[in-house]
């Protein structure tokens, strides 16, 4: 692991609040953009029954767990301490769980791991829905699009850093820490 004394420190956070608000938006997004050719190739016939909308709420819940599971997986498989260094838990007054990793990664593998719920939980069951026709896929798709709305925000803050400065989640809050070589002078 690198010395970060020799680094300079910069903290990078996001409104939990703001968060929320773009996840609304992300999911009326991913709505109208899956949802339209859904409902142009499979109609309203597909769409959920009550006993479905059951299933759904159950797999709804397991889907936040296995969202966080996702991110502690890429952080692990980077982290050199591996899966010693996540550990997970829940920002109670926005009932918000999180995955937290307690060492600095690469931004490259920060990215992969911060992405990874929205991929797998998000888009591709999204898209398979449009081939299956599949509604109750589809809304688990578009939710959890919409779920991955810190993780899309946290990933537009870092940008710009180059793939391979260190970033650390921050323990508290929805963000993190950027660690930039210090210049030599």
């Amino acid at each position: 692991m690198e010395n970060f004394e020799e680094y300079e420190k910069e903290k990078k956070t996001i409104n939990i609040y703001t968060a929320n608000g773009v996840g609304l938006a992300i999911t009326g997004a991913a709505a109208i953009l899956f949802g339209v050719p859904f409902y142009l190739i499979w109609g309203l016939n597909s769409f959920l029954s009550l006993q479905q909308v059951l299933l759904f709420i159950l797999l709804f819940v397991a889907g936040i767990v296995i969202h966080e599971l996702i991110h502690g997986f890429f952080f692990g498989l980077f982290a050199k301490n591996r899966f010693k260094s996540i550990r997970f838990g829940v920002m109670w007054q926005m009932l918000t769980p999180y995955c937290h990793c307690k060492e600095p990664l690469r931004i490259k593998h920060y990215f992969l791991g911060a992405l990874m719920p929205a991929l797998l939980l998000g888009i591709i069951p999204a898209v398979i829905a449009l081939f299956n026709g599949s509604g109750m896929m589809l809304l688990f798709g578009v939710l959890f699009t919409g779920a991955a709305a810190g993780d899309f925000m946290v990933v537009w803050i870092l940008r710009k850093e180059h793939p391979d400065t260190y970033v650390q989640d921050h323990p508290s809050e929805a963000g993190c820490f950027v660690y930039r070589k210090r210049e030599e002078v």
